[in-house]
């Protein structure tokens, strides 16, 4: 382990779950602070890792860095196992007190959530304190408007959330729907930059200390897909259809089109980068059938199932 991390628990998890950091309360705290909680489907594992990681430990504050729901899907089931009050980016708050599944992007990306409430925001610019440390929050925007990080000054501890990936970043959702985004992601990178980061948390992967490699790697990969917007299209969507299928684990290859067909994220994405002449049905088959290619995804007759 890093030795910045010395207090730190940070759960590493599958793709279809974000990484969630226990940060362990200090002396004089009133407990443990827990950053994103991964999704739904895999929320009663959740709670028991937390319950691990705690050791006893009361669980003091979640906070999320954004409420895509591979990062806020554990929220209402940590809420009703530890009682902790929810802190979330201000640009979402209102969504979440009516629970607007559009707003949130649940809907809009066709994916499963559990309604939650929050009881306070935690704004850019903002911060808190939690296991001796002071947490910046800082805005990330791009891969969601509204995505902060956190950072640790004093140890260059960098949650990036999924700002920026040891190999990559978020799709830019965004920009798929015909709203700039690109350059927010290149800001984000520039900030980063800046920062005295010894090591980053990302939100999906393991924590890294090569920030300037990862930067040069994602960097290239937004100036690709700067150049060739339709390979961003091309690559959300697939990352739509594979998401989907991780979580069904097996469904039915008529069902996941008819999934595809109705879902807007890629309604948008087909009417702005489709083609002519080429139907949403068609456009997703083509990339189902990619993925099982890239051995991503597999095929059992009929049905297609998570690799």
């Amino acid at each position: 382990m890093h030795a910045a991390l010395q207090g730190l628990t940070v759960l590493e998890r599958g793709w279809l779950s974000s990484n969630n950091v226990l940060i362990r309360g200090a002396t004089g705290e009133s407990g443990a602070v827990l950053v994103d909680t991964g999704h739904v489907l895999h929320a009663e594992q959740t709670v028991a890792l937390v319950r691990h990681a705690l050791n006893g430990e009361h669980l003091h504050r979640i906070v999320n860095t954004h409420l895509h729901s591979d990062h806020c899907g554990g929220n209402a089931a940590l809420q009703r196992a530890f009682g902790a009050p929810i802190v979330v980016p201000p640009g979402n708050a209102d969504a979440v007190a009516v629970w607007d599944t559009t707003r949130l992007t649940h809907a809009s990306t066709g994916q499963y959530s559990e309604r939650f409430t929050h009881a306070a925001v935690l704004a850019p610019g903002e911060s808190f304190i939690a296991g001796g440390r002071r947490w910046d929050a800082l805005a990330a925007p791009g891969h969601d408007p509204f995505s902060l990080m956190l950072f640790d000054a004093a140890r260059g501890v960098l949650i990036s959330a999924d700002a920026l990936w040891e190999n990559g970043f978020g799709v830019v959702f965004p920009e798929i729907d015909g709203e700039p985004g690109f350059a927010d992601v290149g800001a984000v990178f520039d900030v980063i930059e800046q920062l005295p980061v010894r090591v980053v948390i990302p939100g999906h992967g393991a924590p890294f200390t090569d920030v300037a490699g990862a930067l040069a790697r994602a960097r290239a990969r937004l100036a690709s897909f700067r150049q060739h917007p339709e390979r961003h299209a091309r690559h959300g969507a697939k990352v739509m259809i594979k998401y989907h299928v991780m979580e069904e684990r097996r469904i039915a290859r008529d069902a996941l089109l008819q999934w595809a067909d109705a879902t807007p994220f890629l309604q948008s994405a087909w009417r702005r980068f489709g083609g002519a002449g080429v139907t949403l049905t068609a456009w997703c088959a083509g990339f189902v059938d990619e993925l099982i290619a890239q051995g991503a995804l597999a095929r059992d007759g009929a049905f297609v199932l998570d690799c």
